[in-house]
């Protein structure tokens, strides 16, 4: 019996083992990828297959959102009303079609960077690549904060063997800092956070338009935005974001998932869950912290950009501009408006695109001219011209200007902050833009048309490695099409506030019923 007809004869049962597999089948590939550690087309094969199949298990599940399916799993109850449980809706839908979709692209680029870097512990890198990925589709998919809060920690704990990959000592000195700030943070105040919402509300699921009463006092409910805000430290709001750059010690793949599939992404996603579906836009809109909170969002906007045009180092600059567009996924959650979580949410995938073909390019360059800084870069278009063309393009969805995706992503965070008569914001969203022009654009200018006798030292260069180009080349043209058919997104965006998890819909999938009547 093929899937199809299973599908059709057990439609909750497929779909909810669906979900699940999406989680667990990384994890099941590791073996796979261990037991053929001696024969790496092999190896590699595994991990590309089994990001093939994650990714077409995540879009049947899109797939049946987009019908009105319920689809939800259980694991196991800790304790009365405390559960390790899975439900899908669209903001969790968004996050994993595009880490499901990027780690493909990533594990493709990953075959030939390490390869043509001559990288050591290929196999490792590869099994923890397969760890986080897993905790990404757990974070995602996640019924309650419990749930999110478990993968979210050991995500932290899975990329940390890949930011000190290297084995030098400023690889681990990176990995101290990465995961110092990371663990600290939860600790200190994510945890808390958690904690202290289960006191005052009860429970821990995700709820739509929020779990907290209308009798709750407002200032304790203020400090507990607060502790979220500086608990999900991987969302890199000021000053608790030292991490990031930190990072950049890693392989160019590791920058790649952390700053485009991974760990920034499950930061600002939990961000705007946590706005979303524990406080709610409206009770966001009461709260006195709120404010405050999205200044500092803007703060981080405006101060990561400006270090970034400081940055000679490549992937410094890039790392100080992810600073950057988190702060505008946080803006949009906090803006308590419905445009402004349209906008972050749609920020999500904009950004993802943009800022992994930005360090795919980084590491391209790496491999094949072995550049790494800035003022490196004259004349090097003429040696690799798809590498610099899709820097270019990729640097246009960033600034976020037609015809690239990020282009549409502002453009809602601008409705959203004029929707909210947030004009201070609104100037620093325009001010940023400009920043990012300055900082980004230079760059290709600089490689197609520098005349600095520097360029003839890069004669009878070649493109790097024929997989990266592949991958640089998918996201690239993602960037691109996002811009022209951004539709899906934006109706997944659209639905996250029209409460998708309703009783009416229960009487269609059995499973609903059993998950929400425990």
């Amino acid at each position: 019996m093929n899937f199809l007809s299973i599908n059709s004869l057990f439609p909750n049962l497929a779909l909810e083992v669906q979900l699940q597999l999406c989680i667990l089948l990384p994890l099941l590939a590791i073996p796979g990828i261990i037991a053929t550690r001696r024969s790496p087309n092999i190896r590699d094969a595994i991990s590309l297959c089994t990001s093939l199949l994650v990714l077409s298990l995540v879009f049947s599940l899109y797939l049946a959102l987009d019908r009105g399916e319920i689809i939800a799993a259980h694991w196991w109850q800790i304790l009365p009303g405390l559960d390790i449980k899975f439900s899908l809706e669209p903001l969790g839908m968004i996050f994993a079609l595009i880490a499901s979709f990027l780690w493909f692209v990533t594990t493709l680029y990953a075959m030939g960077y390490m390869r043509g870097h001559n990288e050591e512990n290929q196999t490792r890198f590869f099994c923890c690549f397969a760890v986080a990925i897993s905790c990404v589709m757990g974070v995602a998919f996640a019924g309650n904060l419990l749930t999110l809060f478990i993968f979210y920690e050991v995500l932290t704990l899975s990329t940390y063997p890949l930011v000190t990959h290297a084995g030098t000592e400023k690889a681990k000195q990176g990995g101290r800092v990465y995961l110092g700030i990371l663990l600290s943070t939860s600790i200190v105040f994510f945890l808390f956070a958690i904690i202290f919402t289960w006191v005052i509300a009860g429970t821990l699921d995700f709820t739509p338009g929020g779990v907290f009463g209308e009798t709750e006092d407002t200032i304790i409910l203020s400090v507990i935005l607060v502790l979220f805000i500086f608990g999900i430290g991987k969302a890199a709001i000021m000053p608790f974001h030292r991490w990031l750059p930190a990072a950049m010690v890693a392989p160019t793949p590791v920058s790649a998932l952390l700053h485009a599939v991974a760990v920034v992404k499950a930061g600002v996603f939990t961000v705007l869950k946590v706005c979303v579906f524990i406080f709610g836009i409206d009770l966001l809109e009461e709260l006195a912290s709120t404010q405050a909170l999205l200044y500092l969002a803007g703060a981080t906007v405006l101060l990561a950009s400006l270090i970034a045009m400081r940055q000679d180092n490549l992937k410094a600059r890039l790392a100080y501009s992810t600073v950057g567009q988190l702060g505008y996924v946080t803006i949009g959650a906090l803006l308590a408006s419905s445009l402004g979580v349209i906008g972050g949410s749609m920020h999500i995938a904009m950004h993802a695109f943009g800022k992994i073909t930005l360090f795919f390019c980084a590491g391209a360059i790496l491999v094949a001219a072995h550049k790494s800084k800035v003022s490196e870069m004259s004349g090097l278009g003429r040696q690799m011209p798809i590498t610099m063309a899709a820097f270019f393009i990729a640097s246009l969805s960033i600034i976020g200007v037609p015809p690239a995706g990020g282009t549409w992503s502002k453009w809602y965070l601008l409705l959203g902050s004029m929707d909210a008569q947030q004009w201070s914001i609104m100037i620093i969203l325009l001010l940023s833009s400009l920043l990012n022009i300055a900082y980004l654009l230079p760059i290709p200018i600089k490689a197609f048309f520098s005349d600095d006798k520097q360029s003839s030292s890069h004669a009878g260069m070649k493109e790097a490695p024929l997989p990266c180009l592949i991958a640089i080349s998918i996201s690239t043209l993602g960037c691109l099409l996002l811009f022209v058919f951004p539709e899906p997104l934006h109706e997944l965006a659209m639905s996250i506030l029209d409460q998708p998890l309703n009783d009416n819909s229960l009487e269609h999938n059995s499973l609903g019923q059993i998950t929400n009547g425990e």
